[in-house]
């Protein structure tokens, strides 16, 4: 028989990044922290788009791969602070949470500081191939585009937090952005020698579908 007074007493934690209790901070001196202490730093919109017009300007196509190591470094370092957090709060490592309980956490977390809306598509999980699509990104409002998909960043900080949740080191590669007018930014996660033929593609226009279709068919011709 369930003890009534017990669950009572036990208190089942609540969404973490609520945003009555999540984001605190003291307009006097400034500072804003998130409900464990951590503080928490306000990205204005022209210094994004600064970031991406000095980096066209001074070293031009190169520009991604320095914002893509920028967010494998940021990736690294949001991945131990955010175990750190949820371990603390809900008892448990993030390694032993329900998968549906993970990713709900994932996604009320990129909305609270501010990153848009997050989704995880496990279609191709069984190729080898983890869909992240993001909408309403100020990544890709800033990007400088060169008819390529251009959040850099958002790549490399997807690349560094699912390697360190996996124990595998995995590439990311951006197939469609919102700052060429697509509907939402798809990156695709996988091991970085299935991932190579995606620029190709891109070059050859093929949308976010299409691509996702030719990964899985030569993956297929690559296992059989």
């Amino acid at each position: 028989m369930i003890d009534i007074s017990q669950l009572v007493t036990d208190k089942i934690p609540g969404n973490y990044f609520s945003v009555d209790a999540y984001l605190q901070g003291d307009i006097e001196f400034g500072v804003i922290e998130n409900r464990s202490g951590s503080r928490l730093l306000a990205i204005p919109e022209t210094l994004l788009q600064g970031l991406h017009a000095a980096l066209d300007e001074e070293i031009g196509s190169s520009a991604g791969v320095v914002l893509y190591s920028c967010g494998r470094w940021w990736g690294r370092s949001f991945y131990r602070r955010l175990s750190e957090e949820l371990e603390n709060y809900y008892g448990k490592p993030i390694t032993q949470m329900e998968m549906i309980e993970f990713l709900q956490c994932l996604k009320e977390c990129w909305k609270a500081h501010g990153w848009g809306t997050l989704r995880v598509d496990l279609k191709y999980y069984q190729q080898g191939f983890l869909v992240i699509k993001i909408t309403n990104s100020p990544f890709a409002e800033s990007a400088i585009t060169n008819n390529r998909p251009g959040c850099f960043l958002e790549a490399g900080v997807l690349s560094a937090f699912f390697s360190q949740l996996t124990g595998q080191s995995l590439h990311c590669t951006q197939t469609s952005c919102e700052s060429m007018g697509a509907e939402g930014n798809y990156f695709v996660l996988g091991l970085e020698e299935r991932l190579k033929s995606i620029s190709a593609w891109l070059e050859e226009g093929h949308d976010h579908a299409t691509i996702m279709e030719l990964l899985c068919r030569n993956q297929t011709l690559v296992t059989v």
